[in-house]
């Protein structure tokens, strides 16, 4: 009997111990709660955007897609000039970097306008990504997207769409051209940031990028409460 009672109890601590465990990794926060505290550690990045890129962060979460917890923010009503890509820790509620971040040829000079999930298209696509694996290719390291969000970057793979470092990102050439250079639709970042962001951000994170675009605004399935 007391070999019972204390297999019960032992029982009853280990699942104690787990839950606290899991509990304090993950912690269950009100979104306005994490806006407040996220935003503090990215002042110039719009509180408006930033509960978006939450509120789809949530979503994919909700759907089992999110193997890390780091979500990357990339606000593309700014210019390319700016330092317009934000990836946080979201549970430990911590900013990772903030850097600059390229855009499609075709969606616009230094502030994009034009999106695009059509193949050849040479644009940006908006909306809500997972990050897949890595690999080598003729841009060096560089990491596969999965698009989530049908009809805005669903095609993202099959366009390889993905992140991989350029030379026209860096901030000496942003400095004396005044802008970044452009894609072929990729978020292309610096490459000499390439390798730290990217082991940073892959294998099941959440990448949110945004424009003001009404039918974009309009027709998510994600960045929606």
């Amino acid at each position: 009997m007391n070999s019972l009672i204390t297999l019960i109890s032992t029982a009853v601590l280990s699942s104690s111990i787990t839950s606290s465990t899991i509990g304090h990794a993950n912690p269950v926060t009100d979104i306005n709660t994490q806006v407040n505290h996220l935003a503090q550690k990215a002042p110039r990045l719009n509180r408006h955007v930033l509960r978006l890129a939450l509120t789809a962060y949530r979503k994919v979460q909700n759907k089992g897609a999110v193997k890390k917890p780091v979500l990357t923010v990339i606000d593309y009503s700014l210019p390319s000039s700016k330092q317009r890509m934000w990836i946080f820790d979201v549970n430990k509620q911590t900013l990772l970097y903030n850097t600059y971040v390229a855009h499609g040829q075709n969606s616009g000079m230094n502030v994009p306008h034009h999106f695009s999930n059509e193949s050849s298209s040479k644009a940006t696509s908006l909306g809500t990504y997972v990050t897949r694996g890595t690999y080598m290719g003729s841009k060096g390291y560089s990491l596969n997207l999965q698009g989530l969000e049908k009809g805005f970057n669903d095609n993202a793979y099959s366009r390889r769409v993905v992140i991989h470092g350029a030379w026209y990102v860096e901030p000496d050439f942003i400095k004396k051209a005044g802008r970044a250079g452009r894609s072929w639709g990729c978020p292309s970042i610096a490459k000499t940031m390439a390798k730290p962001v990217i082991n940073t951000i892959k294998d099941g994170t959440v990448v949110f990028a945004y424009y003001p675009d009404q039918n974009y605004l309009s027709h998510t399935g994600y960045a929606v409460a």
